[in-house]
């Protein structure tokens, strides 16, 4: 999650200016950028335990010794909390201690793939002299919520007291989930519309074959991604797949009408987060909000509230794609490279919406609910959804193809769909995969997928 805004911008007096502000994200195509996030735990070597904030293998320790490669902290009050780099990554921190690379808006997939062997070489080199591993699954596979750490950021302590309020998973989604995710351009705001409506329906195809989080207090669960089971029952507020992206009247507007009604977390003034817990922004816009009696919103303030609202695609100034479990090394950058292929070539989305574009509201729902369960083998219409994703992962390729984006070396970006071929031609996933080990080889001894799945 984002750490503390540093320019709050200038006030807002009307809807109009919020719908601007999402239109401002429109660019020409030679503009469209791929921004990647990924979030990792960090466990003691030993015990396996989840990284604490202080002590000589904590979160902080980490932060601290990663300046050594030109990160600049960022603090809360005396604490760091998070780091930027001139080449435009940052990494923050989520509640439990996941750390986070943001990346900068980069041009091709093989650009990601460097930013991320340069950010995992640079972690591993001080995790290694802490003491610490770090893990990329979905679900946090052994440690209860008790056990799990919480950062010292303001905003969590909100959340914190509100999230048991509105869900019983909201904790869990705080604590114990990682993900992958990538950011992307739209060009106009029908552009916006087909690869936000594309990319909702297809969210559900890419949760299964990222599916990575079987599971739950160091026992398998019910869910081979146990991680988008979490987000069903977080908060129905703000989070889901919501029906009016798919209706005619989807627009930049009716998205800022949807986050208008979102219930707020908190105001940040004067280095501090104030509770502004269960009004929505639209009393902010209007003067009434009781923390902060009289006073409008700031650019900032609506920045902010973008980013508390947690449907499977967010749009802010782009395109956010939410569905995937935190993963290995490999899977890092299939998500990117799985998504630009769908959404940065005409033809190809042309072909991901056709495939898409008659399934119905019923069916958007029963994808979200059953594909946590079952994954790949999920049954849908006359097939199973990893027929689905092989027809989808052939549309990518081939829009990667068409892109043509090569590296040194003359390939294009379709070498990183590799994970996600293997993935779909088995039709076992990584989690269908951390199953059987613990049923067999690893005799139902959860600690062992710290020692084979550590980066």
């Amino acid at each position: 999650m984002a750490a503390p805004p540093s320019d709050p911008g200038e006030p807002i007096y009307c809807k109009d200016e919020l719908v601007e502000y999402l239109a401002g994200g429109c660019k020409a195509e030679s503009e469209w950028r791929i921004g990647t996030e990924h979030e990792k735990f960090v466990f003691h070597k030993g015990t396996y335990r989840p990284a604490p904030y202080e002590g000589s293998w904590g979160i902080r320790a980490l932060i601290e010794g990663l300046q050594r490669f030109g990160w600049k902290p960022i603090f809360e009050g005396d604490n760091p909390i998070a780091l930027s780099h001139e080449n435009g990554c940052s990494i923050t921190l989520e509640p439990g201690g996941q750390l986070e690379l943001a990346g900068a808006p980069l041009e091709n997939i093989h650009q990601t793939c460097n930013e991320v062997h340069s950010h995992l070489n640079q972690v591993k080199e001080i995790a290694s002299e802490l003491g610490v591993g770090l893990i990329g699954v979905g679900f946090n596979p052994k440690w209860k919520q008790a056990d799990m750490p919480w950062m010292p950021k303001g905003r969590y302590e909100i959340m914190r007291d509100y999230m048991p309020k509105v869900g019983s998973l909201g904790l869990d989604m705080m604590l114990r989930t990682s993900t992958v995710q990538v950011n992307l351009d739209f060009k106009s705001e029908k552009d916006m519309i087909k690869k936000f409506r594309t990319s909702l329906a297809l969210q559900p195809i890419a949760t299964a074959m990222f599916a990575d989080s079987p599971f739950l207090d160091g026992r398998p669960s019910e869910y081979i991604s146990y991680r988008s089971h979490i987000w069903e029952d977080t908060d129905p507020a703000r989070c889901g797949i919501l029906p009016f992206v798919f209706t005619e009247e989807m627009s930049f507007e009716r998205y800022v009408d949807y986050v208008l009604d979102v219930p707020m977390y908190f105001v940040y003034r004067d280095d501090n987060y104030l509770d502004a817990r269960g009004q929505p922004f639209s009393d902010f816009l209007q003067g009434k909000l009781v923390s902060l009696p009289g006073e409008i919103p700031t650019i900032g303030d609506w920045s902010d509230h973008l980013t508390t609202v947690f449907p499977e695609v967010r749009l802010k100034k782009f395109l956010e794609m939410r569905g995937a479990d935190g993963g290995p090394w490999r899977r890092l950058c299939a998500l990117p490279a799985f998504w630009t292929g769908l959404l940065y070539n005409q033809v190809a989305l042309d072909a991901a919406w056709d495939l898409v574009k008659d399934w119905t509201p019923e069916e958007h729902a029963y994808l979200r609910s059953e594909v946590p369960k079952h994954a790949l083998r999920t049954a849908f219409r006359k097939c199973k959804v990893q027929e689905i994703a092989k027809e989808v992962l052939e549309i990518s390729s081939a829009g990667l193809r068409r892109r043509n984006c090569l590296d040194k070396v003359g390939a294009d970006e379709t070498g990183f769909l590799g994970a996600l071929y293997e993935i779909v031609e088995s039709g076992q996933t990584a989690g269908d995969e951390k199953l059987q080990k613990f049923k067999t080889v690893w005799n139902g001894n959860i600690d062992e997928v710290f020692e084979e799945y550590a980066y």
